[in-house]
């Protein structure tokens, strides 16, 4: 009964310690979520904007020209495939003409005359062949756009591709950027790329998007002056390539077809053109 009256007298003193204790985590708990509930104004400054922005790529025109190992690698490849090839039907027409040459030499077959005067044999047609590459020109790799340095035309740097750059006015400060604007209710992120486009380049401008999903993402924040609907910018990239037409210049004045390298020297924002970087080929 000792034993029992004392293990009485101390579940007696823990209660009130347990209560205590008990009371202080509820005061503490009450504290963290009156500090974290959302407040009406943070959430609206927490709003981001929508943005669809489209890289419009010329595809190269012609084949990259071949530096010095690989021309030496396509002329070994040349050779090997002469070597293991089999003759073509000119080739075989032509080791036939010499064989009933030689017999009509030798006065082992009759000639028709009417029928060998009409007929052209591998060797004329090889002739033939021969003055017709000699009058052919190859076409110019290089442009008069090329030597000019008119970045407004597509008919330049036909090896390589050439990507649309316009001017755009932010917070009162001209960038040059890829053409983008926001996306409307109602509107998903294709529509709405589709939709900037013809209002940042004009109508003339023929694409061919590549899909619906985007290709890249990149996010800014506005000045502290202007984060009274929103605190800034999600911008949604789309690929797009260039079929026909021209960019519209009632619609923007300013604007650049730009090589790789040139593109990313003429982007200001360091992050803007990293994460633009990541997507081009």
């Amino acid at each position: 009964m000792v034993a029992n009256f004392k293990m009485i007298r101390k579940t007696a003193k823990l209660v009130p310690m347990t209560n205590r204790l008990l009371a202080r985590n509820a005061k503490t708990t009450t504290l963290q979520m009156s500090t974290t509930a959302p407040d009406a104004r943070t959430t609206v400054a927490q709003n981001w904007d929508l943005y669809a922005s489209v890289l419009v790529e010329r595809l190269p025109v012609v084949s990259k020209s071949l530096n010095s190992l690989e021309r030496k690698f396509q002329e070994q490849l040349w050779r090997m495939e002469f070597e293991n090839s089999l003759k073509s039907n000119h080739e075989l027409k032509h080791d036939q003409d010499i064989i009933q040459n030689e017999l009509i030499k030798a006065g082992k077959i009759e000639v028709d005359l009417d029928d060998n005067v009409t007929k052209q044999t591998a060797q004329d047609l090889k002739d033939a062949y021969t003055e017709e590459l000699k009058s052919s020109r190859f076409a110019s790799r290089s442009t008069a756009d090329d030597a000019a340095n008119k970045t407004t035309s597509t008919d330049r740097c036909l090896e390589d591709s050439l990507y649309l750059v316009i001017e755009e006015v932010l917070n009162k400060n001209t960038h040059r950027l890829l053409p983008q604007g926001p996306r409307l209710d109602g509107e998903t992120m294709r529509q709405a790329a589709e939709r900037v486009l013809r209002e940042k380049c004009g109508t003339q401008l023929k694409v061919h998007f590549y899909g619906n999903a985007p290709c890249g993402f990149f996010k800014y924040k506005y000045p502290a002056g202007m984060r009274e609907n929103g605190i800034g910018a999600k911008v949604f990239f789309y690929r797009a390539a260039l079929l026909d037409g021209a960019v519209d210049q009632t619609v923007v004045k300013n604007y650049e077809w730009l090589t790789k390298p040139a593109l990313e020297e003429k982007l200001e924002y360091i992050d803007y053109n990293k994460c633009i970087q990541k997507f081009l080929l």
